[in-house]
């Protein structure tokens, strides 16, 4: 198990830039993905895409973060990358179904962005969890809904 105690910089300041570039085309960057709910944490366990276990305890000043060195030597490197957020993106065809889902959403203490007139609910589990909720609700059960990533939820 490899102990990461601190954030080394971002891949892309100058002064890591260069050898992590470098070391990409060596095959010698090792990539950690982290997701978005894991990503406030100080202290966590994760495994690298090449299997490397990695045991994280940062200090209270340092937050992780996409694209966060957490090891760079001659002859690799490890970088964090941000896993890609996906939203259930739900379309109100009317003020009260908006109103209700708005209430149930609440009452989930799910995390919820807006778009525009459509409510975005962040999933951080399995969508058949959320499914099973909101097809238990008359009221919202048939709001047209669907999945869409970081970037189509903006």
């Amino acid at each position: 198990m490899l102990m990461i105690e601190r954030v080394l910089g971002s891949r892309l300041e100058p002064a890591f830039h260069e050898r992590i570039h470098r070391l990409e085309h060596s095959g010698g960057v090792d990539v950690v993905t982290v997701s978005t709910v894991d990503m406030p944490r100080r202290r966590l366990r994760l495994v690298s895409a090449r299997g490397e276990d990695l045991a994280i305890a940062l200090p209270r000043d340092q937050k992780l973060f996409d694209g966060a060195v957490l090891l760079l030597d001659e002859d690799r490197a490890i970088v964090v990358r941000a896993e890609v957020e996906r939203w259930l993106s739900f379309q109100p065809r009317s003020i009260a179904e908006g109103v209700e889902l708005g209430y149930h959403a609440g009452n989930l203490h799910w995390r919820v962005r807006f778009a525009g007139e459509r409510l975005l609910v962040a999933l951080e589990g399995p969508i058949e969890g959320y499914y099973a909720r909101i097809d238990a609700l008359p009221g919202v059960a048939s709001i047209p809904r669907m999945v869409v990533t970081g970037e189509m939820a903006a």
